[in-house]
């Protein structure tokens, strides 16, 4: 099994937090990976975006250039990535501000109003990236539910493990939300 992944977004929507834990996920479960981050120099609003290779066997370069998952959270990152989804692969994206879905027919466009879901669902707009993952977790069988959330306690700095119960929540949202 090997699944090559993106996630994208603006600097701030936790792009690179999703992608590093679920590598660390993957990890856990005796995985090998590969988790290759790129920005830019603005702290928030510039773009972001983070290659996440998961495989059972070595993977050879962390560097692809078509994806089996294409995670798109702004409009930029939707235009850029979309032609370059494989053939029958998923792009993921955050309906609740894009406005202009995906064109292509031979892949599998999953729209999620993830922004619209954390506002509403749990009063919290920075948990948008956990309902993301728990969709793409629960679309792709990545990883499992419970790696995910002892890759939280790991990852997550000990000042803010009283939001753990918050991001489990949205992980659980985020998988129920998606088919």
């Amino acid at each position: 099994m090997l699944i090559e992944s993106i996630f994208s977004g603006f600097g701030g929507q936790g792009v690179l937090s999703m992608g590093k834990l679920l590598a660390y996920a993957a990890m856990k479960e005796g995985r090998e990976v590969s988790w290759m981050p790129s920005y830019g120099p603005e702290m928030r609003g510039g773009t972001a975006n983070c290659m996440v290779n998961i495989s059972d066997e070595p993977i050879s370069s962390p560097v692809v250039t078509e994806y089996d998952v294409v995670v798109a959270l702004n409009l930029p990152s939707l235009k850029k990535f979309e032609a370059r989804v494989k053939k029958g692969g998923i792009l993921l994206w955050e309906s609740s501000t894009i406005k202009q879905p995906p064109t292509r027919t031979d892949i599998n466009c999953i729209a999620l109003p993830a922004i619209d879901l954390a506002t509403n669902e749990l009063k919290n707009v920075k948990v948008m990236n956990m309902i993301v993952l728990g969709a793409l977790v629960k679309l792709k069988n990545a990883v499992k539910k419970d790696s995910l959330i002892l890759a939280l306690k790991e990852t997550l700095p000990p000042r803010n493990h009283n939001l753990i119960p918050l991001n489990e929540k949205a992980i659980e949202l985020g998988m129920n939300s998606v088919r």
